[in-house]
C-alpha cells in the first residue's frame, strides 16, 4: 500500500497521521439545523464510535442501500436511500434502466445530507411491462430492482400489510421476506413505527432497509411513518404546533420540524403526489394522497397529523391526559366541539377520492384503527379503559371519517395496536359502517395489547365461525360501536407477532383478510395463520 494510498484511507475515515500518532482531522461537514437528533449520521458522522443500530461505515461499493417506487397515473416516483457520505464523495445518485440489452441512464439526483435520501420523477412511464432499474453511486456502488407492470389484468390483488417493527429484536426478518416473497403480493404496505429508536431515525431507517428491501425490491411498497418514527412515543400532531408538554399530549411535534421533515421525506417521497400539497405549521408537509393499482385505488391517509391532543382540552379522567382509567365517566363529556380527528382537508380528500372512479375496489390505508381496540396494555395488570391515542377519539371526528369511508364502499387497513383484529363498525347502529383489519406487530414481545372484555362474554351475534370467546357486538371505551369478529392475544403463536395477507377481489368486490404468524412457514405444506382467519368480507 502506498503512502498516498494510507493517507487517502485516513483522510475518509476523518483521520490523519501526524508524527506517529492518530489525530482527529476537522474536515467541514454539513450542520445540520438541529442538536442531539440524528446524531449517527449527520455532522462528522465518521467520527462516531459502534452504535447499537448498524454499521454505517460500509464498504464504497455499499453506500447505495435500498430503493422504494410506486407507479400511479404513469408517473415513477421512485427514493434511492444511501447510507451516509463522506464529505469529498460525490452527493449525485443516477438511475438506469435496462432496455435493448443494455442499462440505460435516464435521471440523476442530488443527494440529501440529512436523511441521505435522493427523489426520483419519471412522467409517461410505460407500465405495460416489467423494468429492471439500478440505482448508482459513484463508480461501484448499485442497488438493483424491479419496477412491476400494472396487474391490470388480474382480478384478485394481494397486498402485504406490516407495523411495528420493535427495536427490542433488531434481527434480521427472514421469516417475514420468506414468506412474504412466496405469497408474491402486488403491493407492500408498511403502517408505520418502523423505526423505534426516536432520536435516530438514519440508522434505524437504514436497519429497517437492510430487515425488509427483498419484500420490496421487485414490487412497489407504501411506507407512512407513525409517531415512533418521529421521536414521540404517541402523536397527535394538531396541525404542526408546537407540543411542549412530555409526550405530547397538549398535541404537536416535539422535535425540530427539520428532523420531522427528513423522516416524512425518507419515508414518503416516492409515494404519489399528495392530493393538497400546502405545509402545515412549522413548514411541515403532508403526503396524503390515493394510489390506483389495477383494479384498486388505494387511499393514504395520515391520521395522526391533524388530530387535537388531549391535555387541556378535555376532563382528565386518569393519570395521564391521554388515558382514561374511570370506566363510569361519561363518554359525551371528552367528544367536544371542536376536536378533530383527520381534519377538514382530510374530510375533502376522502369525500372526493370515494366518488371517483366508483368501479374500482377501494381501500384506506393508515396508521391505526379507528376505535379502541384493545382492553389491556402493555402487562395483564394494566387494564385501560379507553386511550386517547386510538382513534376511536374523538368520536364525531371518528364517525366523520367513518361515514366517508362507507360512502366510499372501501376497506380500511391499519397497523400500530400491536393486537391484530378484525371489526365491523357502527355508525350509528351496530354493522352499519365499514370493516377495518388492524395488522399485528412485526414485533410483539414488547408492549403487547389484549382484547379481553371484563366479564369475559361474548357480545351479541358472536361469530360462530371461531373457537376464540370474545366476539360481537361490543361499545368501545369510548361508547363506539364495534363488531368483533378476531383478535390475536399474545398467548398465540409468536406472542401475536405476524403480518397481515389481504386479498382484493375485484370482479366480486370481496376481501380475504389472512393474518400470519410470525414463525410459520408458509412455504410448507399446511401452515396455520392465526385462530380466526382468514375472513372475507364484502366491500361495499
Amino acid at each position: 500500500m502506498t503512502l498516498k494510498t494510507l493517507f487517502y484511507l485516513f483522510f475518509i475515515s476523518g483521520l490523519f497521521v501526524s508524527c506517529g500518532k492518530v489525530e482527529t482531522k476537522q474536515v467541514p461537514p454539513v450542520i445540520a439545523p438541529f442538536d442531539k437528533l440524528d446524531t449517527l449520521a449527520v455532522n462528522d458522522w465518521w467520527n462516531r464510535g459502534e452504535n447499537p443500530i448498524i454499521e454505517l461505515k460500509v464498504p464504497r461499493d455499499s453506500v447505495v442501500a435500498f430503493g422504494l417506487y410506486t407507479v400511479d397515473q404513469n408517473t415513477l416516483k421512485l427514493s434511492a436511500q444511501l447510507y451516509p457520505l463522506y464529505p469529498e464523495e460525490t452527493r449525485e445518485v443516477r438511475l438506469e434502466i435496462y432496455r435493448n440489452n443494455s442499462w440505460e441512464e435516464v435521471q440523476k439526483q442530488p443527494v440529501n445530507d440529512l436523511g441521505w435520501s435522493a427523489l426520483f420523477r419519471i412522467a409517461d412511464w410505460d407500465s405495460s411491462q416489467d423494468w429492471k432499474y439500478r440505482l448508482r453511486h459513484g463508480t461501484n456502488a448499485s442497488f438493483e430492482g424491479t419496477i412491476r407492470k400494472d396487474p391490470k389484468s388480474k382480478t384478485e390483488i394481494t397486498l402485504a400489510a406490516l407495523s411495528c417493527n420493535s427495536n427490542q429484536d433488531r434481527g434480521m426478518r427472514e421469516n417475514y421476506v420468506r414468506n412474504i416473497n412466496h405469497q408474491n403480493p402486488d403491493l407492500i404496505f408498511f403502517a408505520g413505527d418502523q423505526s423505534y429508536d426516536h432520536t435516530e431515525h438514519t440508522a434505524a431507517w437504514l436497519k429497517f432497509g437492510l430487515q425488509f428491501k427483498e419484500t420490496f425490491r421487485h414490487r412497489p411498497c407504501i411506507t407512512i411513518p407513525d409517531d415512533h418514527d418521529i421521536g414521540q412515543g404517541n402523536l397527535w400532531g394538531e396541525n404542526g404546533k408546537v407540543s411542549k408538554s412530555p409526550g405530547g399530549p397538549d398535541g404537536g411535534y416535539t422535535y425540530h420540524p427539520d428532523y420531522v421533515k427528513m423522516v416524512e421525506r425518507c419515508q414518503t417521497a416516492h409515494l404519489p403526489d399528495p392530493f393538497d400539497a400546502a405545509p402545515i405549521e412549522q413548514g411541515i408537509g403532508v403526503y396524503y394522497t390515493n394510489m390506483v393499482l389495477g383494479g384498486v385505488d388505494f387511499a393514504i391517509l395520515e391520521d395522526r397529523k391533524f388530530k387535537s391532543g388531549p391535555e387541556g382540552k378535555i376532563p382528565q379522567q386518569g393519570p395521564r391526559p391521554d388515558h382514561i382509567s374511570n370506566p363510569d365517566y361519561d363518554p359525551a363529556s371528552i367528544d367536544l366541539p371542536g376536536l378533530t380527528l383527520l381534519g377538514d382537508r382530510q374530510l375533502q380528500f376522502l369525500d372526493t377520492w370515494g366518488q371517483r372512479d366508483t368501479a374500482l375496489v377501494k381501500v384506506v390505508l393508515s396508521q391505526t384503527g379507528f376505535c379502541g381496540g384493545a382492553h389491556i396494555h402493555g402487562s395483564l395488570d394494566n387494564r385501560l379503559h379507553a386511550d386517547l391515542d386510538s382513534n376511536g377519539w374523538p368520536q364525531t371526528g371518528r364517525q366523520k371519517a367513518l361515514e366517508l369511508i362507507k360512502k366510499a364502499g372501501a376497506v380500511h387497513i391499519a397497523g400500530d395496536q400491536h393486537l391484530a383484529t378484525v371489526i365491523q363498525h357502527g355508525i350509528h347502529d351496530f354493522r352499519d359502517g365499514p370493516w377495518a383489519f388492524v395488522v399485528p406487530a412485526i414485533v410483539n414481545d414488547y408492549y403487547s395489547r389484549w382484547w379481553w372484555p371484563e366479564d369475559e362474554k361474548a357480545g351479541d351475534r358472536p361469530n360462530t365461525d371461531t373457537s376464540l370467546p370474545w366476539t360481537g357486538d361490543y361499545l368501545d371505551g369510548f361508547g363506539n360501536k364495534i363488531s368483533m369478529m378476531a383478535y390475536v392475544n399474545p398467548e398465540s403463536p409468536s406472542y401475536g407477532g405476524g403480518y397481515g395477507f389481504i386479498r382484493l377481489h375485484t370482479k366480486d368486490k370481496t376481501a380475504t383478510f389472512e393474518c400470519w404468524p410470525r414463525n410459520v412457514d408458509v412455504t410448507l405444506p399446511h401452515a396455520d395463520q392465526f385462530e380466526g382467519w382468514p375472513i372475507t368480507v364484502a366491500i361495499e
